[in-house]
């Protein structure tokens, strides 16, 4: 097994088209190799000598059990904090007093937080102590989530056989307050001729930083607040949720979101070979009826979490070749 230097997986911004085609091709690999008994007690040595705590002081249900079962597969021993409150911070012990108290105990970490820079935090503080541990991104406030960005860009590989080039993405929803849209319009980035459609309503358009970004970039980009519209000329739907556990006085009841969902009707309109994603949880922007639909991939993008994290995990650790070479 190979050993090197620390990585931590801190936000979309830093990962090359390389680094993706070399995760998309580790995490098919090993979503193989796991298929039999022998190739899942090989997978279960890998990194069977390494600790993790899963950190998660935000409610979370796919991204904490696709990490923590990433980890199973992968040999790790995991521990957990499912809140701040279970930790000693409601007794006012500073988040780098607990950040340490984790560091001490293990061998990577995994946050996700309502602060936006918890993971950056962490990662500052252990690359200048003695034992330096990864870090990883889990979901940090309203700013960024990485690893969704990942299995995202996995995802649309998957489903199109690889050719993520030249392709329409139109992103609906909460797209001010959405972590996953930003993660998701930097990591695209990477592949040319991609195009966004970004559908909102006005209160919750698409920030000036990542407006920014794309023109910095020159990547194309529309926004609108008509769907019907986006549903024709997309090759992929994302759909996300409102984003009101950051509203500061329950605006979000304000805004009519009714004309951001998804309706069977919009099947129509959609290309035969469109797909339709969501991060998940969802509400009502896509309706269960939708989910026969083969153009419905958002249950097999949850699946995928699973093998992207687990690729992840194993990428930190410098672990590529020694899985992508096991016969």
């Amino acid at each position: 097994m190979n050993s090197g230097p620390v990585t931590h997986i801190l936000s979309s911004l830093q990962f090359d088209t390389d680094t993706l085609y070399t995760l998309f091709e580790l995490a098919d690999r090993i979503r193989k190799i796991s298929k039999s008994k022998d190739g899942l007690d090989f997978l279960r040595t890998i990194l069977s000598h390494k600790r993790a705590v899963l950190y998660f002081a935000q409610p979370s249900t796919r991204t904490y059990l696709s990490f923590n079962n990433a980890c199973q597969i992968l040999g790790i021993q995991t521990s957990d904090m499912r809140s701040a409150a279970t930790s000693s911070e409601v007794k006012g012990e500073s988040i780098e007093d607990t950040l340490e108290t984790m560091h001490s105990y293990t061998d990577m970490i995994i946050i996700r937080h309502s602060e936006d820079d918890i993971a950056e935090k962490a990662a500052w503080m252990f690359n200048r102590s003695d034992k330096p541990i990864p870090i990883i991104n889990a979901g940090s406030g309203p700013v960024e989530h990485p690893t969704q960005a990942l299995l995202d860009a996995y995802t649309i590989h998957r489903a199109f056989k690889g050719k993520i080039k030249n392709k329409t993405i139109a992103i609906i929803g909460d797209l001010r307050r959405g972590r996953t849209v930003r993660s998701l319009t930097y990591l695209l980035k990477n592949f040319p001729g991609i195009r966004f459609n970004y559908v909102s309503p006005a209160e919750l358009a698409l920030p000036a930083d990542v407006k920014n970004y794309l023109q910095k970039h020159e990547i194309a980009f529309e926004e609108s607040d008509n769907l019907d519209k986006a549903v024709r000329k997309s090759d992929i739907i994302y759909s996300t949720r409102i984003q009101d556990e950051y509203d500061q006085h329950h605006e979000s009841l304000a805004i009519d979101y009714t004309k951001f969902y998804l309706k069977k009707s919009h099947l129509a309109l959609l290309k035969k070979d469109s797909i339709i994603m969501h991060p998940l949880p969802r509400r009502n922007e896509i309706p269960a009826e939708i989910d026969a639909d083969s153009r419905a991939w958002y249950w097999k993008q949850e699946i995928n979490g699973l093998w992207m994290r687990t690729a992840i995990i194993s990428h930190i650790f410098k672990e590529d070749g020694y899985i992508l070479n096991y016969r």
